[in-house]
């Protein structure tokens, strides 16, 4: 993908035709340096006017913060998965121990680690002393068995095991403490500032403290990235083979997270529980096309982890509405170009564009076309032309890319010269 530097001026032109068939508001952007790395208008000015399709009064989209809720746990959160954006909060940013939960960065770490070729589902892994050791819930590995990577995500998501976990730290890592600095790192990259990881597993540790807002993070990085995730998380009763000297025997899986089974809609993620730690999780769930996050900590019993969570769901379903534009392009829509051997480039159809409001009413968005102007050839089939911006009260909300859908070369000297010769004894 190329995006056009190569752009200079800013030009005033008029935009009546095109917002004939829109019903938004189009804009013709000075260059490619008018726009930011995510698309957004910066510093240009436009000569054009807005299409806002309802006068009423401004819906606020602060999150709800304190304990309207009424909720017993110590820490919640609930987080819309797409944008990041949060829509209640109570004590978010206290740190407390995560237990379980801990697992989900574990399990990112594997994914991210699959990603890059690092290992694979079908890679083997071999248990060491040090993770068949570990107590807590657990699968009940032997020192020296095998086990698939597939079968290890199985027992870290499904039966929350924290030999599996750790069995798969040392696999990518070569050690857990090595592993334990891989979360730590990618913690820091992820944002999330109040986070200390110092094991794999979420094993009892006055070190080991995370809060509400990072387990978010985390686990929408999991679920955004890793769609896999959901093969493993929504996953109510499974087994595994344990292969040992004493020969094979089937090891059967029971999914630790109750909720999955009791919320509409729920698809996962990961429960914890330690005496200190009292009753966490961090729940998902998808109705309609949205998809929330939500995290409990430090519930007194599970009954209320699985209550709140549910509340906390209920209410982000209840704020959220998708908006969906069935045609963010028109299908002939094309952008002129200057000293190319044609005037105009095609574009990429805009597909499934959908976006999650948040306390906000569809009718109050507003549509914006930003053109880049003056686009010169070479033009190269993926170089971005524009951008669609949806805004709602002066702030953008959402954004996509126009791209160009072909190549446009630049109008040689003698094609120059033969266009004007024919359009010349066209014109007698």
């Amino acid at each position: 993908m190329k995006i056009l530097n190569r752009l200079k001026r800013v030009l005033a032109v008029s935009v009546i035709p095109l917002c004939l068939t829109l019903n938004c508001q189009v804009t013709y952007a000075g260059n490619a340096d008018n726009i930011s790395d995510t698309g957004q208008s910066t510093d240009t000015e436009v000569n054009s006017s807005e299409v806002n399709l309802n006068e009423t009064d401004t819906d606020t989209n602060d999150s709800i913060n304190g304990d309207e809720l009424s909720l017993q746990s110590k820490s919640a959160i609930v987080m819309e998965a797409e944008s990041g954006k949060i829509i209640y909060e109570k004590n978010a940013d206290e740190m407390l121990r995560p237990a379980s939960v801990t697992k989900i960065m574990t399990l990112l770490l594997i994914f991210e680690a699959i990603d890059d070729g690092s290992t694979t589902m079908d890679d083997i892994v071999t248990v060491s002393e040090h993770a068949a050791s570990m107590g807590g819930s657990q699968c009940f590995f032997e020192a020296g068995e095998e086990q698939t990577v597939k079968d290890m995500i199985k027992c870290i998501e499904i039966a929350s095991g924290n030999d599996a976990a750790v069995a798969m730290a040392e696999h990518i890592a070569g050690s857990e403490e090595a592993f334990v600095g891989m979360m730590n790192e990618r913690a820091k990259e992820l944002g999330m500032e109040n986070t200390h990881f110092a094991n794999a597993c979420g094993l009892e540790n006055e070190t080991h403290l995370t809060t509400a807002r990072d387990i978010a993070i985390m686990s929408r990085e999991l679920i955004t990235k890793h769609k896999e995730i959901r093969d493993f998380s929504t996953i109510w009763m499974d087994s595994i083979v344990h292969r040992t000297k004493r020969g094979e025997n089937r090891f059967d899986l029971a999914n630790t997270n109750k909720f999955l089974n009791q919320y509409t809609g729920a698809t996962g993620l990961k429960t914890g529980y330690t005496s200190q730690a009292k009753y966490c999780m961090s729940a998902t769930a998808e109705r309609n096309g949205i998809e929330l996050i939500a995290v409990i900590m430090g519930a007194e019993t599970k009954e209320i982890r699985n209550n709140e969570a549910g509340k906390l769901l209920d209410y982000g379903f209840a704020k959220c509405t998708l908006y969906n534009d069935t045609e963010t392009l028109p299908t002939d829509f094309k952008i002129p170009i200057n000293n190319g051997i044609k005037d105009y480039a095609g574009v990429e159809p805009i597909k499934n564009n959908q976006f999650v409001l948040i306390n906000q009413k569809p009718e109050r968005v507003i549509k914006e076309i930003i053109l880049y102007n003056d686009i010169k050839a070479p033009v190269f089939k993926g170089d971005i032309l524009g951008v669609v911006q949806y805004s709602y009260d002066g702030n953008v909300i959402h954004e996509e890319y126009i791209y160009s859908s072909e190549d446009v070369e630049k109008i040689s000297y003698i094609q120059s010269l033969k266009s004007l010769f024919g359009k010349t004894f066209m014109v007698k």
